[in-house]
């Protein structure tokens, strides 16, 4: 889906009554979430498409550099990185804690849409890469879990 189709699709959700919309084709699944008046795009997924050399050759630099053990959970779009559902609200996870595979651990803000991140492992959080308010980019490390 690109992304002027993606813009339509909100302004049209936002625009009408619905308070919830789920769409599902092919390797794409987005469900929006009225609250408040605010349209807020709570889950996302996409599947990889191919990468190109100089994606790879990244993430092979990134992976070659990582000294400490754990797997990452990285930033699936470009956006501003949040810690807790909202501002002064106790953050999704803290260092130490135990998470769930599909747990959410942050929110990524792009494009005035919420996008939940879940974790993609069960383990203990080791570390938090990012500061609450950072801008990420696609594929950086977010969080790592042993």
């Amino acid at each position: 889906m690109d992304t002027e189709t993606l813009i339509e699709l909100v302004q049209a959700v936002s625009e009408s009554e619905l308070t919830r919309f789920r769409y599902e084709e092919k390797d794409v699944k987005i469900q929006l979430e009225k609250k408040k008046g605010k349209l807020q795009l709570v889950k996302t997924s996409e599947l990889p498409a191919e990468k190109d050399s100089g994606t790879a050759e990244k993430k092979e630099e990134k992976s070659q550099s990582q000294v400490k053990a754990g797997r990452l959970v990285e930033s699936p779009l470009v956006g501003t990185f949040y810690a807790a559902p909202a501002e002064g609200e106790k953050p999704f996870v803290s260092v130490g804690d135990t998470v769930k595979k599909g747990q959410p651990l942050a929110i990524i803000e792009a494009m005035k849409l919420m996008n939940e991140i879940e974790s993609e492992y069960d383990g203990t959080l080791e570390e938090i890469l990012v500061e609450n308010g950072d801008m990420v980019e696609y594929g950086q490390p977010l969080f790592r879990i042993r």
